[in-house]
């Protein structure tokens, strides 16, 4: 399998998490489970193949093609996993995504939509384009320059929200109330902003957050203790803490383990291997 991720050296940075290729990518599933990051991505397929998403029961309940934009999900998401696929993929910060979309964000929460909704034939001339380079370094740099051109500088979001959500990003949930404290304008402001620019609101985002966390701290670990886990991520009682697991991943913590999932790659999760 050849996995690459595109150095972004221009002004890029500050609204991209990473741009990646992957090619030959032999999964030994078909669906696999994907748990919120808090992040907008773009994906753009190379191969023909057709994506699905599907419900909970595993029936499909979406089909794409060529390119597609995965908004804010605020809980787990069942997608199709193909053998020898080759996709192009950009991850948005989570602050990132609206200067180049140029719509509300929330419009996008928790859905799966063609890329030609929002950007028309120039996401699909970006795929020809990306296609009929031979090097990844070229595909690279066709994706950055229609990023560069798609930009929009006016609709960038203010600091304030910039900052907030960094912060979000760096502190303990057991926060939450204080940094809203610290927030210059008002809550409602706060809120709207955020819904406007990012898709959720704030304590969803910080819950999302906490969460990989968590995942962070159980992936690979030879021994689990949970009484220990909710402590160090701070939930408020272990009860609050299987809801919301089961709330992001579809897995009480028991079936998470039982299954294997904390030596899968994080996020993703096989559910027909």
């Amino acid at each position: 399998m050849t996995f690459e991720t595109h150095k972004i050296l221009s002004l890029l940075d500050k609204y991209i998490e990473s741009i990646f290729y992957y090619n030959d990518f032999v999964p030994e599933h078909s669906i696999e489970k994907v748990i919120p990051t808090g992040n907008i991505f773009i994906l753009i397929e190379l191969d023909g193949y057709e994506r699905k998403t599907f419900n909970n029961q595993l029936e499909p309940i979406g089909h794409f093609r060529n390119s597609w934009v995965s908004g804010m999900h605020q809980k787990h998401l069942n997608i199709s996993a193909h053998k020898n696929s080759e996709m192009l993929v950009i991850q948005f910060k989570s602050f990132g995504a609206y200067p180049f979309l140029k719509v509300p964000i929330a419009e996008l929460n928790n859905k799966v939509v063609q890329a030609e909704n929002y950007f028309g034939e120039s996401i699909l001339k970006l795929r020809e384009a990306i296609i009929s380079k031979q090097t990844i370094s070229d595909k690279f740099k066709m994706v950055e320059k229609w990023l560069l051109e798609t930009f929009d500088d006016k609709k960038m979001p203010p600091k304030e929200i910039i900052d907030f959500m960094k912060t979000l990003q760096s502190q303990p949930f057991s926060k939450h109330n204080e940094l809203l404290k610290d927030y210059p304008k008002t809550s409602k402001n706060l809120i709207d902003q955020f819904k406007k620019y990012c898709g959720l609101t704030p304590k969803v985002f910080h819950r999302i957050f906490r969460f990989n966390t968590l995942l962070a701290k159980i992936n690979q670990k030879q021994e689990i203790v949970w009484t220990d886990i909710v402590y160090e991520t701070g939930y408020s009682d272990q009860s609050h803490f299987i809801k919301e697991f089961h709330e992001f991943s579809g897995f009480n913590p028991t079936q998470f383990i039982k299954n294997g999932y904390n030596d899968s790659v994080p996020n993703f999760l096989p559910l027909d291997k």
